[in-house]
């Protein structure tokens, strides 16, 4: 029925919600730490007066403050309904001041431990690195595959038209100087 779906934000199969009953699932591959992200703008874009978005956790539907509140309060101008499962809690935009605290709150520590975990990260990475054990990201393309790439955007095809993996295309090309 038109304005009442139940719609789901994923970006990872394993978290998905068991159990719920959902009108459509809207699943993101890309990190959450933007929110250009295909799905999100077609959720944005589906969302209307009346449905409801159940995301896993906070942290799913945005990696920092400013973003989840403004991707909370953006929903819930439209009459949408924004249930976050693992912290509980609901947003109708008839939010009392204890909700809005809440997002705060729970949005500031979600961000605040997604940057202990990328540091930790780094200091881990940066000890295997002094001990030899960390090389980096393993090569994707073979040598010729990366010369074809190199090639082709040196004779002035648009990098946007090689392949999928752009972030790999992009590293090749800068390495051959032509990124």
């Amino acid at each position: 029925m038109p304005g009442e779906d139940i719609v789901q934000l994923v970006d990872d199969k394993k978290r998905q919600l068991e159990g719920q009953v959902l009108d459509r699932v809207f699943e993101d591959t890309a990190s959450g730490r933007d929110t250009a992200r295909p799905q999100l703008t077609e959720l944005l874009r589906f969302a209307r007066d009346g449905d409801t978005v159940v995301v896993h956790s906070m942290d799913r539907l945005a990696r920092n403050l400013d973003d989840l509140r403004a991707l909370v309060q953006g929903l819930t101008r439209k009459g949408v309904r924004v249930e976050f499962v693992k912290e509980s809690l609901v947003f109708t935009g008839e939010d009392s001041s204890m909700a809005n605290l809440m997002l705060s709150v729970m949005g500031a520590f979600a961000e605040f431990e997604r940057s202990l975990i990328r540091e930790r990260q780094r200091e881990g990475i940066a000890l295997a690195q002094q001990r030899g054990a960390y090389k980096g990201r393993k090569k994707t393309l073979t040598p010729e595959r990366a010369a074809e790439l190199v090639t082709r955007a040196g004779s002035g095809v648009p990098k946007a038209v090689l392949p999928r993996d752009r972030e790999t295309v992009y590293q090749y090309l800068r390495q051959a100087k032509l990124g």
